[in-house]
């Protein structure tokens, strides 16, 4: 849970590596933070009237001096505001402290002369050096049933002890947590009430990129605040997030948190969530959870209080122009399959180490975030379609999906031996030796001792073993240079390094 006015961010240079890696950026960029935004929402007055919405005016032939008329969200403001409600929450979280033992105080050394003035007389001891701090938090939410069932955020609620909601019309209710999902980041409240109004439900699916959306919420405690934007994208993949985001241009602050994104008939097509931020206030990016995934999430949680996630059992890397000349691919897209879990759909199904994930259930997949935010609305045992690239050709799988709660097995390790003077690769190789290939799991592999030219600069490290190049596997010098002197442009080396299996590509052009 956040104090109010607080965000929960992710690290610049891991946004920044996701977004390169996404092949959304290139080169240096300016720090720039993901931030929850904690929120205060209230409204005003429940229907399901249409608003009184302007349409676009037609674009002039020529394209020139196009004019087009603005929408009048009055309407929406009006009718649906009161379905908007406040939420306060109490709670406790643990912090370290900082004295001898886990006391408060300064940080001592058991040989200071100051220790064990401090050990005695700073208070009682606290064995794990936590102690229990005091946390408000405030945030969002809107009523989605006359009952007083109620969507928000996730980390709103998160560590409450306590969660209050107050209407528009001042009246305050003690709400239950029916639950709570960390992953897509949304919960459901319950208060005591009934015939509460109620904001009507859209579909984020119809949405299309530029329509005119509408944010209720108090940003900074300026309660029943309205920003307005268009969808700037649909289905946007950030840092360790399965959500497919929409994006918007909607001015979004801490206070909005958990607060409804409304289109233009007065529906609910998003729940606002995340912001980039430099600052810690809005920038111009603001991305909500789509009104799709989240009732979805929300009948689980009502009916069980738990949500269940499909799992896939794959590990995939983006697939840049390097990978997609190595494994001649036409255009750089897709979900390159770096390591796939023992027993899992995905090992069922047949994928492999070096396959590229080009389409689920015939929806393409573009940069390899697809993939998760797809599998977000499925479900486990879900039955899925998966169209593979294998070996210069499109090969279609069937996979039924298992349940991302169940403990996976360790992934089988799928390895080749591999014998080459890496002179045109720039690595000196040697093979896994006895002792090497048991403690590693490995039935065979080369353990790269040095690099230099093409392989040093793409990343390739001494200590790394090399499995496969291109997804195939190899078991001699001479199947090596084969695989290498058919690359005109990149190679892509599979590369055990450590616990884990990662394909690295290779400008050897």
């Amino acid at each position: 849970m956040h104090n109010q006015g607080a965000v929960t961010a992710i690290t610049a240079k891991k946004l920044m590596l996701a977004l390169a890696a996404a092949g959304v950026i290139g080169g240096a960029v300016g720090a720039i933070a993901v931030n929850h935004n904690n929120a205060v929402a209230s409204g005003a007055a429940a229907a399901t009237a249409a608003p009184n919405y302007v349409a676009p005016a037609p674009l002039a032939a020529t394209g020139a001096n196009v004019a087009m008329a603005l929408p009048d969200f009055t309407q929406i403001v009006a009718r649906m505001g009161p379905a908007v409600v406040n939420i306060r929450v109490t709670g406790s979280t643990k912090t370290a402290m900082n004295g001898p033992q886990g006391r408060g105080g300064p940080q001592l050394d058991e040989n200071d002369p100051f220790f064990e003035f401090f050990r005695r007389f700073q208070g009682p001891q606290n064995p794990r050096g936590q102690r229990n701090t005091p946390v408000i938090g405030a945030g969002s939410g809107f009523i989605v049933s006359p009952d007083g069932v109620i969507l928000t955020n996730a980390h709103v609620v998160r560590d409450a002890s306590e969660v209050t909601v107050k209407l528009q019309d001042r009246r305050e209710y003690r709400a239950k947590v029916l639950g709570s999902d960390p992953k897509t980041d949304v919960a459901v409240l319950k208060i005591d009430a009934k015939n509460l109004p109620v904001v009507p439900i859209g579909k984020s699916n119809d949405l299309r990129v530029g329509e005119w959306v509408l944010a209720i919420g108090s940003p900074f405690g300026l309660d029943s605040s309205v920003t307005a934007g268009v969808v700037s994208a649909k289905g946007r993949s950030l840092p360790d997030d399965s959500v497919p985001f929409i994006q918007t241009d909607v001015a979004v602050n801490p206070g909005n948190s958990g607060g409804p994104l409304f289109n233009t008939r007065g529906e609910v097509v998003g729940i606002n969530s995340q912001i980039y931020s430099q600052t810690g206030g809005y920038q111009g990016l603001s991305f909500a959870i789509p009104i799709d995934v989240a009732n979805k999430i929300k009948e689980q949680l009502v009916a069980t209080g738990t949500v269940k996630h499909a799992r896939l059992g794959v590990t995939v890397q983006e697939v840049g122009q390097g990978f997609a000349d190595a494994f001649k691919l036409e255009s750089p897209e897709g979900a390159l399959v770096s390591n796939v879990e023992k027993g899992g759909a995905a090992d069922k199904a047949g994928i492999k180490s070096g396959d590229v994930i080009r389409k689920l259930n015939g929806q393409s997949i573009v940069a390899s975030g697809d993939l998760p935010a797809m599998l977000s609305v499925a479900s486990p045992g879900d039955k899925v379609t998966l169209d593979v690239w294998r070996d210069g050709k499109i090969v279609q799988l069937g996979a039924r999906l298992g349940d991302a709660s169940e403990k996976p097995q360790r992934a089988e390790r799928e390895v080749a031996a591999l014998e080459d003077t890496g002179s045109k690769l720039g690595l000196s190789l040697r093979p896994l030796q006895p002792m090497e290939r048991r403690q590693s799991g490995l039935a065979s592999g080369l353990v790269i001792e040095e690099t230099g030219g093409a392989a040093a600069s793409a990343g390739v490290q001494p200590g790394d073993v090399l499995l496969s190049i291109n997804g195939r596997p190899v078991t001699s010098i001479e199947q090596v240079r084969d695989v290498v002197g058919k690359s005109s442009k990149s190679v892509a080396l599979l590369i055990q390094r450590g616990g884990d299996k990662i394909f690295i590509p290779v400008r050897i052009g």
